[in-house]
């Protein structure tokens, strides 16, 4: 069975809990918070996992597998010691990375510890055939997020706007996967990954829209190059707890995990 550490309890560490319940491969051991967080952690898990250990720190022994589910300060707080200290790690939080510096750091991390720090898909789908392409060479990449108005609350798309009153379609931003991962963070993860898997974060033109006509976050991702060309749609669910999160955030956490233990992976 494999240990592992989630660093995170909100609603995607607590839907993780929730799939993984029961799983005789993984066992989740030890939920990292910090200390202004954990009687709210053990409240969350006491019926997913009961004896699970609330810590404000990765125990240094006993662990197999770190997941990141809390954003760019548990990247560095916790991923990276980690990774130096070799053990794997998985990060969600992919739209940190549009920090200067910050994926550099991950890969230096992980040589220095001879690990590996893989970065989900989350909540978009043809990164294996994205990233394929760029080894022939892409000549273009563009992602097109559209969400509910609600979805952006507490973003800058409320500034000069009210998005409970929007009766059409807005574009809310237009620009880099570099900006709108770092203006839109919660919202902007699928931006980053395509970036990363693709032409870049600079290279990689964004689109984010606040529609009221749709109920479902909808990621559109087209891309040029060598190989020919694809067109991707994908209209997901969110999560109930956080409508700025799609669901397939978290099965794409879960499966790279399952994949870690699994005799066959794709």
């Amino acid at each position: 069975m494999m240990r592992v550490a989630l660093i995170g309890c909100g609603a995607i560490g607590t839907s993780m809990l929730e799939l993984l319940k029961g799983d005789a491969t993984l066992a989740v051991v030890a939920i990292v918070v910090p200390e202004v967080g954990l009687a709210a952690a053990r409240k969350a898990v006491a019926d997913l996992a009961p004896d699970v250990e609330i810590v404000t720190r990765v125990p240094l022994a006993g662990i197999d597998l770190v997941v990141e589910a809390a954003g760019h300060a548990a990247i560095e707080e916790h991923v990276l010691p980690a990774l130096k200290r070799g053990t794997p790690c998985i990060v969600a939080s992919v739209g940190a990375l549009s920090a200067a510096g910050l994926a550099e750091q991950l890969e230096r991390a992980a040589s220095e510890g001879g690990t590996q720090v893989q970065l989900i898909a989350g909540a978009i789908g043809a990164i294996d055939a994205l990233a394929a392409a760029r080894a022939g060479g892409l000549d273009a990449v563009r992602y097109t997020g559209r969400k509910p108005p609600h979805a952006w609350t507490g973003t800058p798309a409320e500034q000069g706007r009210d998005l409970a009153t929007l009766a059409l379609e807005t574009v809310i931003f237009e620009g880099s996967a570099r900006e709108a991962a770092s203006l839109y963070p919660k919202n902007a993860n699928v931006a980053a990954t395509v970036s990363l898997a693709g032409l870049g974060l600079d290279l990689t033109r964004v689109r984010l829209i606040a529609d009221p006509a749709v109920t479902e976050n909808v990621h559109v991702v087209e891309a040029e190059g060598a190989f020919g060309s694809f067109e991707l749609t994908m209209r997901n669910k969110a999560l109930a707890a956080n409508p700025k999160t799609s669901a397939l955030t978290v099965y794409s956490a879960v499966r790279a995990m399952r994949n870690r233990v699994a005799h066959m992976a794709i």
